[in-house]
C-alpha cells in the first residue's frame, strides 16, 4: 500500500511548475526562519531532487548563529551531518543525490544537530512522514521515538501533500512540524 502511495505522491510532487517551485521555497524559508531557535547551532537540510521542495532560500538566508549541513549516507542507514557552504566540494552519492565529500565518521551525529529539514513524500498533521522508503531518517533519529528531545524535526512539503491518514509503522518517528507554502503546522498539537 505504502509503495502505490509513494507512486502517486511523486507524480503530485513532479506537477509543480518551477515557479511554482520557487514560490513554495520561498515560503516555506520565511516560515522555518521565524520558527528556529535564535540560540543558532547546526540546521540539517537537503540537496533537493525529483521534485523535492528545494532549499537554497533557507541556506542563503540563514542568521549568522546557524550553520547549514547536508547529509551524508553512512553503513547501516545511517545518516551523518556535514557542515556545507555554496562553493564547497560535493560529490555524489549512490542514489545520484550531491553530497559533501567527507567520510560519515568525520561528520556531525544525528543528535548534534539543532533542528533537521526534512524531505518527504507525504505528512500528517499529526506528524507522520512518508519518505522514499529507504529509512535512512527513521534509522538516524530513532533516539527521538516518542520524545520531544532534540532536534527539532521539521519537514518541508508543498501542502498537495498532506495526508488525512497514513498507518504508522512501528520505526516511523514523528515529526515535530511541517512547513508549506501556505502555513505552518505544529505537529505536537495534532497527536491524541
Amino acid at each position: 500500500m505504502r509503495q502505490a502511495l509513494r507512486a502517486e505522491l511523486k507524480a503530485t510532487r513532479l506537477r509543480h511548475t518551477p515557479a511554482e517551485r520557487m514560490a513554495a521555497a520561498e515560503a516555506v524559508a520565511e516560515r522555518i526562519l521565524a520558527h528556529l531557535p535564535a540560540t543558532g547551532g547546526y540546521l540539517a537540510g537537503y540537496w533537493a531532487s525529483a521534485g523535492e521542495l528545494p532549499l537554497h532560500l533557507l541556506q542563503m538566508r540563514l542568521p549568522p548563529a546557524w550553520i547549514w549541513c547536508l547529509p551524508v549516507i553512512g553503513p547501516a542507514r545511517q545518516l551523518a551531518f556535514a557542515p556545507w557552504r555554496s562553493g564547497d566540494a560535493l560529490g555524489t552519492n549512490r542514489y545520484g543525490i550531491p553530497e559533501p565529500m567527507q567520510a560519515p565518521e568525520s561528520c556531525l551525529a544525528p543528535a548534534q544537530m539543532q533542528a533537521v529539514v526534512l524531505p518527504l513524500l507525504g505528512f500528517t498533521r499529526d506528524g507522520l512522514r512518508l519518505g522514499m522508503g529507504g529509512g535512512y531518517y527513521d534509522a538516524s533519529f530513532a533516539f527521538r521515538q516518542g520524545t520531544h528531545a532534540p532536534p527539532l524535526l521539521i519537514g518541508a512539503a508543498y501542502a498537495a501533500q498532506r495526508l488525512e491518514r497514513l498507518e504508522a509503522a512501528d520505526w516511523d518517528v514523528r515529526l515535530d512540524a511541517v512547513a508549506t507554502e501556505h502555513e505552518w503546522i505544529d505537529c505536537t498539537e495534532h497527536r491524541a
